[in-house]
């Protein structure tokens, strides 16, 4: 179990000014920031990211939003980080989403969602790589 994952909160976060708010719940939560910057994604980086999705339905839609303002990437530090950090912010559809986690509290809709989380340990080693170098990563002592 890899105890590292990354989160982004995404542009409709940032629109809402909701940042102080979901980084709080996931500190609350027992999660230790390691590194944590805010960009602006462009749509070529957006499908890069997103890029095992290129087939699916939503591809488009959602580069479209993840380039469409700033974001905010975070790498967190917990025991079993993947799965508990999801746990934190709830299945994608807020509607579905258990009571208390971040998703169900501040997102709109399936795909304006607030945050994005790393399904996978493997996952989360490359998408923290695809934001961060292994310099700006600061372990908490």
């Amino acid at each position: 179990m890899g105890n590292r994952t990354l989160a982004i909160l995404k542009p409709d976060c940032v629109r809402k000014n909701l940042q102080g708010k979901v980084i709080a719940k996931i500190q609350d939560a027992g999660f230790k920031i390691i590194a944590m910057k805010q960009m602006r994604l462009t749509k070529a980086q957006a499908e890069g990211f997103y890029a095992v999705h290129h087939a699916r339905p939503f591809f488009k839609d959602l580069t479209e939003f993840m380039s469409s303002g700033p974001c905010v990437p975070i790498v967190l530090e917990k025991t079993n980080a993947v799965a508990e950090f999801r746990k934190t912010i709830g299945a994608t559809d807020p509607k579905e989403a258990d009571p208390g986690t971040v998703r169900r509290e501040f997102a709109d809709s399936k795909g304006e969602n607030i945050v994005h989380g790393s399904d996978s340990d493997d996952n989360a080693a490359l998408e923290i790589a695809f934001f961060f170098h292994q310099g700006e990563l600061i372990a908490n002592q």
